[in-house]
């Protein structure tokens, strides 16, 4: 499929997210503390706006009476049914063997510079068009 840029790094901040249209599909893009990710838009449920939810984390019980709470920012939340899934790999909380929505690899790179290749011939430098 390749790789689409979408936005430069300043333009989505620690704690943002944005939508982008990216080769016909819908796709949120986060920045949670400095890292990217990329989900589908798209509820594998009812085909809601996923991307436009929450984003929260997991209350973990060890034993009675004791919680931990843990991936911080990391649990996005349908905000049509409340469906929950890891950003990181788009896994549901509930049953993430068999359900998931997309999860996209991002990368993160200097711009691209439009660039010729260059010869020297005999002390002469040619710029070749």
């Amino acid at each position: 499929m390749g790789k689409h840029p979408v936005c430069r790094v300043s333009e989505l901040p620690p704690g943002s997210r944005r939508i982008f249209e990216v080769a016909g599909r819908s796709i949120g893009v986060f920045n949670v503390g400095g890292r990217f990710y990329a989900l589908r838009n798209r509820c594998p449920h009812q085909g809601g706006p996923l991307c436009l939810g929450r984003l929260s984390g997991l209350v973990l019980a060890g034993a009675p009476g004791e919680h931990q709470y843990s991936d911080d920012g990391l649990i996005l939340r349908c905000p049509w049914h409340g469906w929950e899934f890891d950003i990181r790999t788009g896994r549901a909380v509930i049953d993430p063997q068999k359900t998931r929505v997309k999860a996209y690899r991002v990368t993160v790179e200097p711009p691209r510079a439009e660039t010729y290749p260059v010869v020297v011939e005999d002390q002469v430098v040619y710029v070749h068009l």
